[in-house]
């Protein structure tokens, strides 16, 4: 009797999400290193460097942080204006505390035999609405 072989989920965003809980449990600054050249990735190119980018993902500095099985998703500041990031998790290559280095770094070729999750996160589009006549908001003090 012969065992077949189990496809395990991969265990790079599990230990992201873990190691990002600690860094932020112990009050650092967690930064996440992207490798910006792989497929999907969606990052400010104008703050690439050397094919990587480094991301402050402090939870008072991004707004919607989700580290989902697949990729990273968050919106953020940059140069004052804001700007969706989608990292597929085969394009984190760390997450580490700013204060003293400590974190987990990813082996690159870890995901070299998997295909690339395109980005499916569909933009959030408000429409104005111009129908209704809202009245701004009032104190009153009751006696």
């Amino acid at each position: 009797m012969s065992e077949q072989p189990i496809d395990l989920t991969p265990t790079r965003p599990y230990l992201a999400r873990a190691i990002y809980e600690w860094i932020c449990d112990n009050q650092l600054t967690p930064y996440l290193l992207v490798d910006a050249t792989q497929p999907y990735t969606d990052v400010p190119q104008q703050f690439v460097k050397d094919g990587q980018i480094v991301l402050n993902i402090v939870p008072h500095a991004v707004h919607q942080l989700l580290i989902a099985n697949e990729a990273i998703t968050f919106s953020a500041r940059f140069g004052g204006a804001s700007k969706d990031i989608y990292v597929p998790i085969q394009a984190v290559l760390g997450i580490y505390a700013r204060e003293n280095g400590q974190g987990l770094f990813f082996d690159p070729e870890e995901y070299a035999n998997v295909a690339p999750v395109e980005n499916t996160v569909e933009p959030e589009v408000q429409e104005a609405d111009t129908t209704s006549t809202k009245k701004k908001p009032t104190l009153r003090i009751l006696d």
